[in-house]
């Protein structure tokens, strides 16, 4: 019976220490989400089970994430195995790294036959786990899956089941960004009115701390004595090294509602910052508020872009719907034209700053388009604002700001605890790990808007429902 050892350290086939590597038997929604996945379990051995390139198969065609890893991934396997064949120990993977073997289906043991009734590939990919890890005694073997229901399937059957963890922000990370602004109230007021209400609104920052703040940190300074008044909004500039007055300011007829809209239209204001994340919930203004302030600098840029993922079920391409491109992916974009549409309400149909909208749209120096029809651009001078950015992948995140030129400025908006791609979560999505990455850039401000503005029945009905 065939072993996925590592090929023999010293004779011994072992790993550092003695140890004998792990097993890890993938889903193929690991690979969909990360082709480069079979890299990330260092020494040890990873097996795909024959069901799951069968799986792959489908999704090779497309120009979605999925299809991109299904494909990258086949050409890293063939890569790997030119020349080779798998054998009794499967081929290296690299340079410290274990191997990889690509595993024929298997019958669920005879104890267990009656368990699932269907014969799916999810229980044929448990079923090729289970036959791995009783063929491998000694050595820690698991089913690694992102879906929840094969976990639980896989533990009901005995078999070791784990979540993809390599690309999982910590829980205790994703909280914090949630109260990234701090809120202080032990401040000195002689400080504190230099900062609102002086010639230059900004003080040094030992003036109101022991140590040096991370770049472009948020603060609510509040009065000592005066629970009612309202606090002091600011924000750390590491290149001045001053703690700077937030202003309240407009942008194309919006106003900020409350602290964090404030917080969050100066960052989409500020030239030099090129890199804005803007999450909460729905009805918070992420997205109005970036457009409000692409328009009030279109003069500044050769091209205001606004763009979101398309998630279709059953990874069927937009192709299978009626209609050309713009008929096809116009229920994708008509949120972006809603907020558009709100913006242009707040002046007559008649009004320059009305027909300069139309005007942008005509000539399409404002561009409403599906994220997938922007990959490949190279973006020059330009506003880039990606709403729903939640449903992209860290590597999708990545390849969107790389493609980012002299002049252009990013803004992804999304609400990371409403999830439509089945391969992420709150932990694991783009959105996330852009936050926890560029956390403490210069060039990077994150605000998570914690108040929703559409309407008194919105905010009741987000609290209560």
């Amino acid at each position: 019976m065939p072993t996925y050892a590592n090929a023999p350290m010293n004779g011994k086939g072992k790993g550092p220490a003695g140890r004998k590597p792990k097993i890890f038997v993938l889903d193929t929604n690991i690979i969909l989400h990360d082709y480069k996945a079979i890299r990330k379990f260092q020494e040890n051995d990873v097996v795909i089970p024959v069901a799951v390139i069968e799986e792959l198969d489908k999704f090779k065609k497309g120009n979605d994430a999925l299809s991109y890893n299904a494909r990258g991934f086949m050409r890293d396997i063939d890569k790997l195995t030119d020349g080779k064949m798998f054998g009794k120990y499967g081929v290296p993977i690299g340079k410290k790294l274990g191997n990889i073997k690509i595993e024929p289906n298997h019958p669920f043991p005879d104890d267990l036959k009656d368990l699932f009734h269907d014969d799916t590939q999810d229980h044929r990919i448990l079923a090729t786990a289970i036959w791995v890890r009783d063929n491998n005694p000694g050595r820690f073997t698991a089913l690694v899956t992102k879906d929840i229901n094969l976990r639980m399937k896989s533990k009901a059957a005995g078999m070791e089941a784990q979540d993809y963890l390599t690309d999982k922000v910590q829980e205790e990370r994703v909280e914090f960004a949630q109260r990234e602004v701090q809120t202080i109230g032990d401040k000195p007021t002689e400080v504190l009115q230099r900062l609102s209400y002086g010639p230059s609104t900004n003080v040094d920052w030992e003036d109101l701390f022991d140590s040096e703040p991370k770049p472009n940190q948020l603060y609510k300074f509040r009065w000592e004595g005066r629970e009612d008044a309202a606090p002091v909004c600011a924000r750390y500039d590491a290149k001045s090294s001053k703690v700077v007055l937030v202003k309240s300011r407009e942008a194309y007829g919006i106003k900020p509602r409350n602290d964090e809209q404030k917080f969050a239209l100066d960052a989409c204001l500020n030239p030099s910052i090129q890199l804005v994340s803007l999450t909460g919930g729905a009805g918070t203004g992420k997205t109005l508020i970036a457009l409000a302030a692409a328009l009030e600098q279109e003069r500044h840029f050769d091209q205001i872009i606004l763009s979101r993922p398309t998630v279709i079920l059953g990874n069927q391409d937009i192709g299978f719907l009626p209609g050309d491109q713009k008929t096809k992916m116009s229920p994708f974009l008509q949120p972006l034209m809603d907020n558009l549409n709100v913006i242009k309400a707040q002046f007559r149909p008649s009004s320059k700053e009305a027909q300069k909208i139309d005007g942008l749209l005509t000539n399409e120096k404002l561009l409403i388009s599906p994220l997938a029809y922007i990959r490949g651009r190279s973006l020059g001078k330009a506003f880039f604002i990606i709403d729903e950015a939640q449903n992209l992948t860290p590597h999708e995140i990545k390849t969107i700001i790389t493609r980012a030129g002299e002049g252009t400025k990013m803004v992804f908006t999304g609400d990371i605890f409403q999830i439509d791609q089945p391969y992420l979560d709150q932990w694991s999505n783009g959105l996330t790990h852009l936050g926890e990455k560029m956390d403490g850039q210069p060039l990077f401000e994150h605000v998570f808007l914690k108040k929703g503005e559409r309407s008194e029945l919105s905010e009741i009905a987000s609290k209560l429902l």
